[in-house]
């Protein structure tokens, strides 16, 4: 009976350590799938599927791949630090496919150690419908100027198949169609898409949506593109602060750039713990420094404000968000977040969700998937369970730990 149970616990082991150990990746994907619906062939279709790391070590995306030729990713920013993001970018393919498709995107990671994370895509391409160009692309435009593009979309099929409408989510991104020829089962419009000078600065990625008097499929969608450049540019876009211990002290440095001599007249933040000092920045120049200094309460947790930069530039008021993470007591012997305990033979904890720490351990043997790491989110007051250690029929091992900051 013994040995049965042995037996049992080793095939237990055997599957669900892996299982768990991709987990860690997966969670730093809020949406893991997206459907593109019914979409006109040669119409540009993309998703980004945005990542954010949780953890405190850096992230690094080695590679995607698709396993259909319908969809083609790609990786926005291959290396991410705390709270940083990124994005898987899905394009799928409506120049070359047809009908219904679907693929499945997996990424891998390779740093803090190995893992794999799964995003699913789906959609219809239709044949009886063409956009050229594929997409509305405004492309880079200064802040304050209209801009006005065409698409030219044809139609194979019925004889009385008509766009009734044409709805935008953008009030600053109007359109119209109009149509330039009708006959032989073939119908031919202009969408006219315009942009007013009113849209504020930042990146536009939006879609218009079609409504047709199609019986099945009543909505086309046209994605629309284009960066509206704000006067003043602020780097870095959002300032992360670092680890830090309570009481202590971290000064950052903010760059303001702008296209034309401008003052900074005040930076301000809600959280009376940042400290600007514009003392140098009274003349007007393109290039602004601003050294951010933060000290760190006795609150342990993640710290995120927003901060404000008022120029004496018309309507360009840059913003940006700002976090820091203040350590807490972790029942570590050093103190600090990330450190070793002889209670956990040198394992490093990382913060739960109740403030204490909990160890991370790797298995070896029967437990290992290509040197995946632990499910490090793996909480009981989230109600996921951890692997019991004593179900590895192997030995447990130190293995890094990928520590969260607290929320």
């Amino acid at each position: 009976m013994l040995r049965k149970m042995a037996l049992a616990a080793t095939l237990v082991a055997s599957t669900w350590c892996p299982v768990l150990a991709q987990d860690w990746a997966t969670k730093m994907f809020p949406i893991t799938s997206h459907e593109f619906g019914s979409v006109a062939r040669g119409a540009k279709a993309e998703y980004q599927f945005v990542l954010e790391n949780i953890y405190l070590e850096d992230v690094h995306i080695a590679a995607v791949r698709s396993s259909c030729g319908c969809t083609t990713p790609s990786i926005t920013k291959p290396t991410l630090k705390t709270y940083e993001k990124g994005a898987v970018l899905a394009h799928f393919n409506t120049d070359k496919f047809l009908g219904s498709k679907g693929a499945t995107i997996t990424v891998t990671f390779d740093k803090p150690f190995y893992a794999e994370a799964q995003l699913q895509v789906s959609g219809y391409i239709r044949s009886d419908v063409v956009l050229s160009p594929g997409e509305v692309d405004f492309g880079s435009v200064d802040q304050g100027t209209a801009v006005e593009k065409t698409v030219a979309i044809s139609y194979a099929g019925r004889d009385d198949w008509e766009i009734t409408d044409v709805q935008s989510p953008n009030p600053n991104v109007s359109a119209k169609v109009v149509e330039t020829s009708r006959g032989g089962g073939q119908v031919s419009y202009n969408l006219v898409v315009k942009m007013d000078n009113k849209a504020p600065p930042g990146e536009i990625s939006e879609h218009l949506l079609l409504v047709t008097n199609d019986r099945y499929s009543t909505r086309i969608p046209v994605d629309v593109e284009g960066v509206i450049k704000s006067g003043i540019v602020v780097s870095p876009s959002s300032l992360f602060l670092g680890v830090v211990q309570p009481g202590q002290k971290v000064t950052k440095q903010l760059v303001v750039k702008g296209n034309k001599p401008f003052r900074i007249v005040g930076v301000d933040c809600d959280d009376k713990r940042f400290k600007f000092d514009t003392s140098s920045d009274s003349s007007p120049k393109a290039l602004h420094l601003i050294p951010v200094t933060y000290v760190a309460g006795s609150e342990p947790g993640k710290v995120s404000e927003t901060i404000r930069i008022e120029t004496d530039l018309r309507d360009t008021s840059p913003v940006l968000s700002a976090y820091a993470v203040v350590a807490g007591p972790t029942g570590l012997g050093s103190g600090a977040i990330g450190g070793t305990n002889e209670r956990t033979h040198g394992l490093r904890r990382r913060p739960n969700d109740r403030g204490r720490s909990a160890p991370l351990l790797s298995c070896t043997g029967e437990c290992r998937a290509r040197d995946a790491a632990p499910d490090t989110r793996s909480l009981r007051s989230r109600g996921t369970l951890r692997p019991d250690p004593a179900s590895c029929s192997s030995s447990l091992v130190p293995h890094p730990a990928i520590h969260i900051p607290m929320r």
